[in-house]
């Protein structure tokens, strides 16, 4: 089981994520588009680096949805490979199949 503190702390930056994206998004369309003229492009960039840093996407760390465990992490299912595993053997996966040969 992962740290509370970190599993929380990923948990606050997916809501800033969630809360900042519009205003992202439209600084992010004003500082690329080309047609702007130089001034305003720069002014979005800085008011793009007043946002906090965490509000940033690429900030956000899979982690599993029943352990908090940051590696081995399957999108698909959302989940590390130990979760999956145990999960797995209980039978509570559809589809799921241990393998033998």
């Amino acid at each position: 089981m992962a740290k509370k503190s970190a599993i929380e702390k990923n948990k606050h930056r997916r809501d800033l994520v969630k809360k900042f994206a519009g205003r992202r998004e439209r600084l992010l369309a004003v500082a690329n588009d080309e047609s702007k003229s130089m001034e305003e492009r720069f002014e979005a960039r800085l008011k793009l680096a007043e946002l906090p840093r965490n509000a940033s996407k690429t900030r956000i760390r899979n982690r599993c949805e029943i352990t908090g465990r940051p590696r081995a992490y399957y999108r698909k299912l959302g989940m590390s490979r130990i979760a999956l595993r145990e999960l797995g053997n209980k039978g509570l996966i559809p589809g799921l199949v241990k393998s033998s040969w």
